[in-house]
């Protein structure tokens, strides 16, 4: 099934809008922060290309970032929970922390959201949990890109603040050639204490 509007223009069938689309970037990775993004579009909306953001290069989520964040009519706003905020809460609820953030700080108010994955306890309006969302719903691709974007920005600015970790590379992921580099340098102050391979790094 493709990336389209099909979720939300049934909503708006029954009356319900508007609808904000839920997505995050960042649950696996072993340092940095959790960002989540809230997303409104307008129903005319058309922007080509927009998808989920696992399946676009770096250059294109670029692109519609700008094509997404640079339009009036949308209504768009993220937030996220640090390193240490992860560890407090745990990665979960550091994650729904952020969803339920990201929601808040729309200046339109959903009266019903669209969220990627599973529901999320206690969120502030009705919700649509959609496994898989991202590549269903145009509203939940586009939070899926700017979280994605948004992050990954600031995984480039730790990487110049901890050049030894290569974090523009591997945006904090467990990839081996970060494995490689934490069991060198040992982990850094925005590594997630509370994942396995960061504690254990921190035994040496």
């Amino acid at each position: 099934m493709a990336c389209s509007f099909e979720q939300e223009l049934l909503l708006h069938s029954r009356g319900i809008h508007p609808v904000a689309g839920i997505d995050e970037a960042g649950r696996g990775p072993l340092a940095g922060p959790v960002v989540a993004a809230a997303v409104i579009l307008p129903p005319d909306f058309a922007l080509p290309g927009l998808d989920d953001s696992k399946k676009l290069t770096p250059r294109k989520r670029d692109s519609l970032y700008a094509g997404l964040t640079s339009n009036p009519a949308v209504v768009w706003a993220s937030a996220h929970c640090d390193h240490g905020e992860i560890d407090r809460l745990n990665i979960l609820r550091a994650t729904h922390h952020a969803m339920r953030e990201a929601f808040l700080s729309l200046s339109v108010r959903p009266v019903h959201v669209l969220i990627d994955g599973l529901p999320v306890p206690d969120f502030p309006c009705k919700q649509t949990a959609l496994v898989g969302g991202d590549a269903l719903s145009l509203s939940i691709a586009a939070a899926s890109v700017i979280a994605k974007v948004e992050r990954d920005r600031m995984m480039e600015d730790l990487d110049r603040q901890f050049p030894e970790y290569g974090f523009s590379k591997h945006k904090g992921y467990p990839t081996p050639d970060h494995l490689a580099r934490l069991r060198k340098h040992g982990p850094s102050s925005v590594h997630r204490r509370s994942f396995a391979p960061v504690a254990q790094a921190g035994l040496r």
